[in-house]
């Protein structure tokens, strides 16, 4: 069996779909886990032996490193059975990756703007200007998708790393009160959250883990 070791911060963040990939698919890994109290002076020792100065990286084996969170998770999900039934699946699941890291970028910039510290104005002119426009169009992708999808899932008829990836991201979304109670669309996507998140094998998991804001 190959040998894996997951590098990341002490954080659910960029890493976390491929710890669930890890744990659905019952595989050991080694979970190296930098302490955010500790990490400014780890991280820079760490920073320049990483292929892109990033983190998460998968190293497997000691022979080789995949740096980047949406490489690392098609990996592991090509090898573990998640990452779709066929080239069509697994093109979707890519493609539904590939919108939220769009929208990972409004993301970001609010979440950036108020660890940063920055004036609560300029902070709530991100969030109306520029973060809930993306967030509402992210969010009517999501439901469309679901919407035509008998099964639950956003791709085909079962689990794929897609869903991992954008259940995570709607439970950040959550815990950072990103996601109306008297809207509807906003509460399907969180009713879809939870199916993703009872699945079995991943709830034990999911009650165990740290749960950090992002």
């Amino acid at each position: 069996m190959p040998q894996y070791k997951l590098t990341y911060f002490d954080l659910r963040g960029w890493a976390e779909p491929a710890r669930q990939l890890f744990h659905l698919s019952h595989t050991p890994y080694d979970d190296v886990r930098i302490p955010m109290a500790d990490s400014e002076k780890s991280w820079e020792k760490l920073k320049d032996s990483t292929p892109f100065g990033q983190l998460p990286v998968l190293n497997v084996d000691g022979k080789f490193d995949i740096p980047q969170s949406a490489a690392i998770c098609r990996f592991l999900a090509r090898k573990f059975g998640y990452a779709g039934k066929n080239e069509q699946e697994e093109a979707w699941a890519d493609a539904i990756v590939d919108q939220y890291k769009d929208f990972s970028v409004a993301f970001k910039t609010l979440i950036f703007a108020a660890r940063a510290g920055k004036p609560q104005d300029e902070i709530l002119k991100i969030r109306y200007e520029i973060f809930n426009p993306s967030r509402d169009a992210y969010f009517e992708i999501l439901n469309g998708i679901l919407e035509k999808n008998p099964s639950g899932y956003l791709v085909g008829d079962g689990l794929t790393w897609a869903d991992l990836v954008i259940a995570d991201n709607l439970h950040s979304l959550e815990k950072l009160k990103a996601m109306d109670d008297d809207n509807e669309m906003h509460q399907n996507l969180k009713k879809y959250k939870e199916r993703i998140y009872s699945t079995p094998d991943l709830e034990d998991h999911i009650a165990t883990r740290l749960d950090s804001e992002v």
